[in-house]
């Protein structure tokens, strides 16, 4: 038997097949008022969700919170309200010196430390694939280099102790040509492979741990983020919903 969503309170139909995820509720927000006539279909447990048009198509934009269990809940009861198409719209630190405070990065893989919580559930014993879907990466690379003269494209690291990024942390990822943390991409690109779902991430830098350097103005981060959704909400449009087993 197919199971009910526990934390998301959206009814049967109120949920579109394609979505935005972010982990700030206020960044959820945000996205939201970029859409016409959103509406808010669930607000249990501050994992917001709201559903509206941009231009042609119905997205939803939702939160996901904080880090691999809380993404993994969220992923979860978005495919069993019929999400076929999700993509991460975060934040992300830069584990290099070129890579500035408000760049993006599209991930094309996500690194993780073997015996992480949330993945080691669902794939025990294994290293299962953690790459964004191919079709959604091509189509936000795309149109990122239709928008912007500057973006990255490249491994991330998902940690799952933001506090415990220290020297020896950033040492360890750059030797291995990581470019930037974050805490769910991993998590959210394992599901996708384990459900035939289709997914991809767009990351704003807005720290350095290498120059241990951090934005601090909440108004600048807005601006990135309205320039990140536009291309992420151009890119929804361009991608189809496909086959669960068609992933190109």
């Amino acid at each position: 038997m197919e199971k009910e969503p526990v934390h998301i309170k959206a009814k049967p139909g109120e949920l579109a097949e394609k979505v935005v995820i972010a982990g700030d509720p206020g960044r959820v927000d945000q996205l939201s008022q970029m859409l016409e006539d959103a509406r808010l279909v669930s607000s249990n447990r501050g994992f917001n969700v709201y559903t509206g048009r941009y231009r042609d198509q119905v997205y939803s934009v939702a939160c996901h919170g904080i880090g691999g269990p809380s993404s993994a809940i969220v992923f979860e009861e978005l495919r069993m309200l019929g999400a076929k198409v999700v993509i991460r719209l975060g934040t992300a630190g830069s584990l290099s010196r070129d890579i500035e405070e408000g760049d993006l990065v599209i991930p094309n893989t996500a690194c993780y430390y073997i015996g992480s919580g949330t993945i080691s559930a669902y794939a025990p014993g294994i290293v299962p694939p953690t790459t964004p879907s191919f079709n959604v990466l091509e189509t936000l690379v795309n149109e990122a280099r239709r928008s912007l003269n500057r973006f990255w494209i490249g491994p991330i690291v998902s940690s799952d102790a933001f506090y415990a990024e220290d020297e020896d942390f950033v040492s360890q990822w750059t030797r291995v040509g990581v470019i930037a943390v974050e805490m769910e991409c991993a998590t959210l690109f394992t599901l996708s492979h384990i459900y035939r779902m289709n997914t991809g991430a767009v990351l704003i830098i807005t720290d350095n741990l290498v120059k241990k350097s951090r934005v601090s103005r909440s108004e600048k981060v807005r601006e990135w983020v309205a320039e990140a959704a536009k291309i992420v909400f151009e890119a929804l449009r361009k991608i189809e919903v496909k086959n669960p087993n068609d992933r190109c």
